[in-house]
């Protein structure tokens, strides 16, 4: 992998992530931006213990463009675009109209690939391993950062998700505090360490599933199974069957495996509801321990947590979306359409030939 990072006409970073070593990269953003203006800030929720990001700025962000105009296809001609060059592997650079700036962490931008056309199911095995390259170097540069405590890096795919540009893409959100999904992970694990003598609560959660109905693919170094209280109509769970902390602290031949599991996953996503069916929108979300202090969570460091990856969709059958209406928005219960065993069982059917 060779990494060249360069600067976007309005100040802000853009690093391309090449296959080749002799690649160069010297092109110049040309147009005519102005120094970007975010006015994010964090504000705490003093009754429920979260953070709110607060960025009216984001109300202009480009939403939907037709192809011709994607800002994140490559530059072509007189097209100019957020990428300078006229081609890519992969690219990152920082969000022109971010959720996070500043003191308030940082969010970035991860192209999968120059295809406008394409998906991450779409990628080779190559390309897909240098996505987790720029994963972990991002993750990497991210934590020394002083007001950055957590890094995620996730991709949400499809309109139904939210999705306003077309174009492959992920995103990694460097916050500031530790997020609460990750807050309540780390209680548990402190509670469970306390009450069993010092057991780890990912090592046995894993060694239930391992012993269960509910595997979708197994690897020599991952497994990827259907949680037994999966919040969503098909959620998958992929985690290194070696406990790390980080992207950053995977082996090489677990690195040298992902592609291949994870790139089968996301096939069988998209044959879940049949053929003829659209692309099945999802989130796939990787769950890092946070860089800050853990003193909060009695017991707890960070070779405790698990790395893991988790995709889902909100797509239930065919045509039916899971809304997340009173239960789910109001009080945070979930409740799913869909048996845990009956998903993995499905996602099994669709393995590919």
């Amino acid at each position: 992998m060779k990494k060249t990072s360069t600067r976007l006409a309005d100040g802000r970073e853009l690093i391309y992530y090449d296959l080749r070593d002799d690649t160069v990269r010297n092109a110049v953003d040309r147009r005519p931006l102005e120094r970007t203006a975010t006015t994010s800030e964090i504000r705490r929720d003093v009754l429920l213990g979260d953070s709110v990001a607060i960025a009216s700025h984001r109300q202009g962000r480009t939403y939907h463009p037709p192809a011709d105009q994607c800002p994140l296809c490559p530059s072509q001609g007189d097209r100019l675009s957020e990428i300078p060059d006229s081609a890519y592997d992969v690219v990152v650079f920082e969000n022109r109209f971010p959720s996070l700036a500043g003191d308030s962490g940082r969010c970035e931008v991860v192209c999968f690939t120059s295809d406008h056309d394409a998906s991450f199911a779409d990628l080779s095995e190559e390309q897909a391993r240098l996505v987790l390259d720029a994963w972990t170097d991002r993750t990497s540069e991210l934590s020394h950062l002083p007001s950055v405590e957590q890094v995620f890096c996730f991709e949400n795919r499809g309109r139904e998700i939210g999705v306003t540009l077309g174009h492959p893409h992920g995103q990694i959100y460097a916050y500031p505090f530790t997020t609460p999904r990750t807050a309540l992970m780390l209680r548990s694990l402190a509670a469970h360490k306390e009450a069993t003598g010092g057991e780890n609560l990912f090592d046995a959660v894993l060694e239930r599933e391992l012993a269960d109905e509910r595997i979708v693919l197994e690897g020599e170094h991952w497994v990827a199974f259907v949680p037994y209280a999966a919040h969503w109509p098909y959620e998958v769970h992929l985690y290194p069957r070696r406990r790390v902390p980080d992207l950053l602290a995977l082996g090489e031949a677990a690195r040298a495996e992902f592609p291949g599991l994870y790139l089968e996953l996301l096939r069988r996503f998209d044959r879940i509801f049949g053929e003829g069916e659209p692309p099945t929108p999802y989130i796939a979300a990787w769950h890092q321990a946070p860089f800050g202090a853990l003193e909060e969570f009695d017991g707890v460091v960070r070779e405790d947590f698990a790395l893991h990856l988790e995709l889902f969709t909100i797509r239930r059958t065919s045509g039916k979306l899971k809304f997340l209406a009173g239960s789910e928005s109001g009080m945070n219960v979930f409740i799913n359409d869909v048996p845990p065993e009956r998903a993995a069982e499905r996602l099994r059917e669709v393995a590919s030939s």
